[in-house]
């Protein structure tokens, strides 16, 4: 059965926007600050085998790692499941990338026929662990860092099961919330699977199945076709995570060899007794979006897009994490060096795309007690670009959120903005200069517990082709009595009413020599 490029690109446009409008459903109606208004979330489509179909442009650490989510599914409950039924995992070493990204992935049937599945990840302020917020710096176990779930039954018909849901909600300092935002992703996916079934009616499953294996193989020619544009060659990057005072190494080698790129890992550092080990499923989004960063970012987002690529890492090193070892900070941290490190590896073959580097953090504060557990990452400056300086005050990397409104601040948690502005003269010097950094300045209400993740505190982002660095970020204690503390990229303390907390993120480096 032919199939047009224009039929082809109105399937892609039409399963794109289901999945953004998933995204949608999700965080209107969800609970939490951090889904409805950070949209720490994100939602995509997939083919009957797992392969990704279509997804958001959300958040690209959930996305590129999603489909692992999907395969243990399949791998666990076979590849005929029964209708009404909707899955759950947010085991890191069953498909997941930290314990907070839960995911949910629903089965789509029309005639009796597996056409689709739909999924969406989001982002759970609190699900239980040793700390609020469930990132404890001092975890070396994922046991310590929340409750675990193996792909598992989450609803049967139209109600939840409870040897998924009670586990869940028992662990969780917020379990009204969680509910809420459970619900949100239940009816993301009930109205992404209405949607698909509509356009598979539409179109009649037959075509629609054809359509969508020509959509894959059609993101797979894209793929091949940027890859080949790029020089044949290897190319090799180093750079760093921060650890109990030093410095761990991740190392990649690239090598281009005619449409196929494969990324080598085997050489970075093993895992450590952290939490800034990254799944595999980490380290296979990063790739993704580095390449795409590097050659097309206009390349369909579909399974066959990654079939020319090919990730070698080593078990049980720090990009290839091996149960129990925690990966709270790898999710979140590990993933932006990850794709640093990519892209460095990268600019040799690709110089007027790859940009220098950004923040390389997300600067995650968590604050809670036994009433409320809030979540946050904090922007920073983007690397310069060639052509164009870098953004300031803007997520970067392999995050995608927004930050939480003062005034949202102030109604769900005993917290106060004190200052909330752009750190100056904090992006790096050069021809474009990078982007600034933010200070921002929270006041306590009430006592609670604090735990930071953040990167870029002993390391500066890096320039390109001449640039400068951007500063390094800093992270401050500042007590009701006037004392300051520095404080440590990662850790878990204790504060009082009235102490403030002052993080002044990092800025993006520089892109070419100044003048």
């Amino acid at each position: 059965m032919s199939t047009d490029v224009v039929a082809l690109e109105i399937l892609r446009g039409r399963m794109a926007r289901i999945a953004e409008d998933m995204g949608i459903v999700l965080r209107n109606t969800s609970f939490s600050p951090n889904i409805k208004e950070r949209l720490d979330c994100s939602a995509a489509v997939f083919a009957p085998d797992g392969e990704m179909l279509a997804q958001a442009e959300h958040i690209p650490v959930h996305l590129g790692s999603m489909p692992a989510s999907v395969r243990a599914v399949l791998d666990r409950f076979g590849n005929d499941p029964s209708p009404g039924v909707q899955f759950a995992v947010n085991d890191p070493f069953a498909g997941g990338t930290h314990l907070n990204d839960l995911t949910l992935l629903r089965p789509v049937h029309v005639g009796g026929s597996l056409v689709a599945w739909v999924a969406n990840r989001a982002h759970h302020a609190d699900v239980g662990g040793e700390a609020p917020g469930s990132m404890p710096a001092h975890a070396v176990t994922v046991d310590q860092e929340g409750v675990i779930i193996p792909p598992m039954v989450a609803i049967d018909g139209d109600q939840w099961v409870a040897p998924f849901r009670e586990p869940f909600l028992a662990a969780t300092r917020t379990p009204s919330e969680r509910l809420g935002d459970l619900s949100a992703q239940l009816g993301a996916n009930e109205a992404g699977a209405a949607w698909l079934v509509d356009l598979a009616s539409d179109i009649g499953i037959d075509r629609f199945t054809s359509m969508s294996r020509a959509l894959m193989d059609y993101g797979e020619r894209r793929m091949r076709a940027a890859i080949a544009n790029l020089p044949d060659g290897s190319s090799t990057f180093t750079d760093h995570m921060e650890w109990a005072g030093n410095l761990v190494p991740i190392t990649v080698d690239v090598v281009v060899a005619g449409d196929e790129l494969s990324a080598d890992f085997t050489r970075s550092a093993d895992q450590v007794a952290g939490n800034i080990n990254a799944v595999r499923a980490v380290t296979a989004s990063c790739l993704s979006y580095a390449v795409r960063v590097a050659t097309d970012p206009t390349i369909p987002a579909t399974g066959g897009a990654h079939r020319p690529l090919r990730l070698v890492t080593k078990p049980g090193s720090i990009v290839d994490a091996q149960k129990p070892a925690a990966v709270a900070a790898g999710n979140v941290e590990t993933s932006q060096r990850i794709s640093d490190t990519l892209l460095g590896a990268l600019a040799a073959f690709a110089p007027d795309r790859v940009p220098a580097a950004g923040q390389g953090t997300m600067n995650n504060v968590l604050v809670g007690n036994d009433d409320f557990a809030y979540y946050e990452t904090v922007a920073g400056g983007q690397g310069g670009r060639p052509g164009r300086p870098g953004q300031s005050g803007i997520q970067t990397g392999m995050t995608n959120t927004k930050n939480t409104p003062i005034t949202s601040m102030g109604l769900h948690y005993p917290l106060d903005v004190v200052r909330y502005r752009l750190r100056r003269n904090s992006g790096g010097d050069g021809a474009y200069p990078g982007g600034e950094g933010i200070e921002r300045e929270l006041r306590f209400r009430d006592a609670a517990t604090v735990s930071l993740m953040g990167e870029r505190r002993q390391t500066a982002p890096w320039g390109l082709n001449g640039g400068g660095h951007g500063s390094p970020g800093e992270d401050w204690l500042i007590r009701s009595n006037g004392s300051r503390e520095r404080l440590e990229s990662k850790c878990t303390l204790s504060v009082e009413a009235g102490d403030r907390l002052l993080v002044l993120t990092p800025g993006g480096g520089g892109w070419g020599a100044s003048a």
